[in-house]
């Protein structure tokens, strides 16, 4: 079905004579409508690590309404391998209410808030009052619960992460209906004449149903091993689930402090999932802190889906997004959609 733009639902919302200007360049990339969408937009960000800080920033440029940071976690040296929002004095503070001058810098015209307060303490009540919920660092029952209750509240839900060179991102959008412009051939010529066509684009209406995080945590790896995928995607989804598993039974991230007892729990994990041939010892040499340039491209990449989630402009990734150590390449993993 093609949709005439003018016959859209517009958003009541109208933009400044300052957010006209300053956000033009925007403008002209995704239409107004998708900037009024955004600019009504409430995320939660939860997790400033690396990975958080650029999700933040590039939110924040992009002009939606308001951010949310929540973090209890406090500013540690090991921040500082890719957080750009905290200062250097700022070690032992709050790494949300570290981040918050930095992040008002960026733009003035949206508001920033910070939350200190364990996420764990969080009720359906508090995720409600966002269009958008991105959590970093949580374990995976945490990240379970809060998917539930978005999906509960219809909010949309994304999870992602970095451990060194390795990165992921996942999208819960439960049902989630967007316009993307289509490319085809219209014939221009009269009739009796060489046929001559010229490329004309269309807005054309797209729905899609997302699966929970749940589907993430229940995949069998090993059926993506005998299926040889492994050789073309890389081991980035087998070496997110050890690290995931370290991280619910150690309620830490592995840590250059303790290097060797945590590689060794981290081959323990491999072994209990799958073969060591499916995932080397090698991979497991960097994944410690969290790297600024794969904290670049994962919350890079995070922050866009968010967006086009939000403008509700272009098709999103379905449903997980992986950035490969070994590689260094970017790869999408569909899970659970059906």
């Amino acid at each position: 079905m093609e949709i005439d733009n003018n016959k859209e639902n517009k958003n009541g919302i109208e933009l400044t004579e300052a957010e006209n200007e300053l956000y033009d360049r925007q403008i002209r990339l995704w239409g107004l409508e998708s900037q009024k969408r955004l600019r009504t937009a409430k995320v939660l960000v939860s997790g400033l690590s690396g990975i958080g800080a650029e999700v933040t920033k590039n939110l924040i440029l992009s002009g939606v309404h308001s951010v949310r940071l929540q973090d209890e976690k406090i500013v540690t040296e090991e921040d500082f391998c890719a957080q750009f929002l905290v200062p250097r004095a700022a070690v032992g503070k709050n790494r949300a209410e570290a981040s918050i001058e930095r992040a008002r810098a960026l733009n003035p015209m949206v508001e920033i808030s910070a939350d200190t307060e364990a996420l764990s303490s969080k009720d359906s009540n508090y995720f409600a009052q966002f269009d958008v919920v991105v959590v970093i660092g949580a374990t995976n029952s945490e990240l379970l619960r809060i998917d539930n209750i978005c999906r509960d509240k219809r909010v949309k839900f994304f999870a992602g992460d970095v451990w060194g060179m390795l990165g992921y991102c996942f999208a819960d959008l439960q049902e989630h209906s967007f316009v993307e412009d289509v490319a085809k051939h219209k014939v221009i010529s009269k009739p009796n004449e060489k046929v001559k066509t010229e490329l004309v684009t269309a807005s054309v209406q797209r729905t899609m149903c997302f699966p929970p995080f749940s589907a993430v945590t229940d995949f069998d790896i090993n059926a993506l091993i005998f299926q040889k995928k492994i050789k073309r995607t890389g081991p980035a989804l087998i070496l997110s689930r050890v690290l995931q598993e370290f991280r619910e039974t150690s309620q830490r991230d592995p840590s250059y402090k303790t290097r060797d007892a945590d590689v060794g729990e981290l081959k323990r994990i491999r072994n209990e999932i799958t073969s060591a041939s499916s995932l080397p010892d090698q991979y497991f040499e960097n994944v410690f802190a969290q790297i600024s340039p794969t904290a670049a491209v994962v919350g890079g990449v995070l922050a866009q889906e968010v967006i086009k989630v939000v403008s509700k402009k272009e098709a999103p990734h379905c449903n997980v997004f992986l950035f490969d150590p070994e590689t260094c390449c970017g790869f999408i993993e569909t899970i659970g959609m059906k």
